[in-house]
């Protein structure tokens, strides 16, 4: 079999969420389960209604396209996508297309997949209004209209992957940044992010900046979460392998396909060549606006420290594992708990090393948010603390968490309920140790003329149980062979 590599492109769709309005029109921009609530006559499409530009959206998808390193348009135009279909009562879409320029234009995203910085090309991104949200029942099709009109952006990348986890690594990173600036809460689970792929293979000894090297370009629609994104992709990969290994690849068309969960494949939908044609013209209702230059400034001084810029920080400055960075800048919540357990005087390995072992654990094992858990981070802290100050040890003090997290307890009152503070005075451990050595003369005898200088962890197993685990290990170690050293 001949090796192929793939070329990815994604066109990813989410959702501005965190307005109090839609793009055009005055109703609500929120999810709900119960449907066509936060709805207006514009948005339905009513005969004499006239679109509004949301000053607060175009704010916020400036920003994404500066954080995108895109260029920026002089002035704000919108354009009427047209067709009919049932989620589109106008008859029309209002976006933008890419002439005259949408809100961004070019630009490149890094972003880390095994443990290395990756760049990606965007190719535009552009502001647009969401169609209503269809639900297609046997006999019928529902249509909530809360969808319609909610300010959608499309980000549209040049074809910069080769893998469907580099691929998800890229869709992972927008999210956050997504996250990180307030610009959406970018959850899959209230449909605020859906994907478009396009997938093509080529010999992998061709030169892929040589457009003339492409293979055919299969578009999958509407793919709804990350992992169905992974999946979607190897199996296109998979299936245009085995058409270019029975010498029908060159015969494939252009074309539309989507994707079928229950045979994990994708299926025939159209031919490229029997696409739409939207007829876009600009729209006659919304004016040309032209975007002043200061205010340019005063979104991108707005623009908070995002993921990269974080996790750079982590692995750069406080030496943690690119993987445990990733893991710590997933969300920008669990990334601010970091800090501020950081801040009140933990090391920064420390505190990623309890985060990420226990503290993201006890979340997903309670089901909730970093924001709800009751352990707040000056808790943790004062924990870890204690550990330094030598009060508990690392094992009381995971111990306590783990009860904590049981009985949705504080885990300081936990140890001082218990009175499970470490051993602070030295003259009553050497006393203890020197009980246990008078008790264990054969053993004490074995490791001092034998050489079986391994007994030495039988005698701290003594000190840790005569103690019940208040002792230091570390500083009983010490005194141990001390004490030891002089019977010789």
């Amino acid at each position: 079999m001949n090796k192929y590599k793939a070329l990815i492109g994604l066109e990813m769709h989410c959702q501005i969420s965190n307005t109090n309005s839609k793009v055009f029109s005055s109703a609500k921009n929120g999810f709900s389960e119960d449907a066509n609530i936060y709805v207006q006559a514009l948005d339905m499409g009513f005969p004499g209604t006239l679109p509004v530009v949301n000053k607060e959206v175009v704010k916020k998808a400036l920003m994404m396209s500066m954080m995108l390193n895109c260029t920026q348009p002089e002035y704000l135009y919108f354009e009427r996508k047209n067709y009919y279909y049932p989620d589109l009562p106008k008859g029309f879409q209002i976006t933008q297309d890419t002439k005259p320029a949408p809100i961004g234009v070019g630009g490149e995203v890094e972003y880390l997949y095994n443990g290395e910085f990756k760049k990606a090309q965007i190719d535009n991104i552009h502001l647009e209004e969401d169609t209503a949200l269809q639900s297609h029942l046997p006999d019928c099709t529902l249509l909530d209209y809360n969808r319609a009109g909610i300010p959608l952006l499309e980000l549209v990348t040049k074809p910069s992957f080769h893998s469907s986890d580099e691929a998800v690594a890229f869709l992972e990173t927008i999210r956050s940044m997504y996250q990180y600036a307030g610009i959406s809460e970018a959850d899959p689970k209230k449909g605020q992010i859906r994907c478009d792929v396009n997938v093509s293979i080529m010999d992998e000894n061709l030169d892929e900046d040589n457009p003339n090297n492409w293979g055919t370009k299969v578009e999958i629609k509407g793919v709804n979460s990350f992992g169905t994104v992974k999946a979607v992709i190897d199996c296109e990969i998979a299936r245009q392998i085995e058409l270019k290994e029975n010498g029908k690849y060159d015969a494939m068309e252009q074309q539309t396909r989507r994707y079928d969960e229950e045979t994990n494949s994708t299926k025939f939908m159209r031919s490229k060549q029997d696409a739409i044609d939207y007829r876009y013209f600009v729209e006659p209702n919304i004016p040309r606006i032209r975007i002043d230059k200061s205010w340019l400034e005063e979104i991108k001084n707005e623009i908070p420290r995002l993921k990269n810029e974080r996790m750079k920080t982590y692995i750069e400055e406080y030496g943690i594992k690119p993987i445990d960075a990733d893991t710590l800048t997933k969300e920008k919540a669990i990334s601010d708990y970091f800090e501020e357990v950081v801040s009140n005087g933990i090391k920064p390995i420390d505190a990623a090393n309890w985060m990420n072992t226990i503290i993201l654990g006890a979340i997903n094992k309670l089901s909730v948010s970093i924001d709800e858990f009751f352990i707040k981070p000056l808790t943790l802290a004062d924990l870890i603390k204690m550990i330094y100050s030598e009060k508990i040890s690392k094992n009381q003090a995971k111990n306590a968490l783990y009860e904590a997290v049981d009985t949705n307890k504080n885990p300081i009152d936990i140890i001082n309920s218990l009175g499970i503070e470490q051993m602070q005075n030295d003259d009553e451990l050497i006393k203890i140790i020197n009980d246990i050595l008078d008790a264990n003369p054969t053993q004490l005898n074995d490791y001092l003329t034998k050489g079986l200088t391994n007994l030495i962890n039988y005698f701290l197993g003594q000190v840790m149980k005569v103690t019940k685990g208040k002792a230091n290990p570390a500083k009983a170690m010490v005194l141990l062979k001390q004490e030891i050293e002089a019977r010789k």
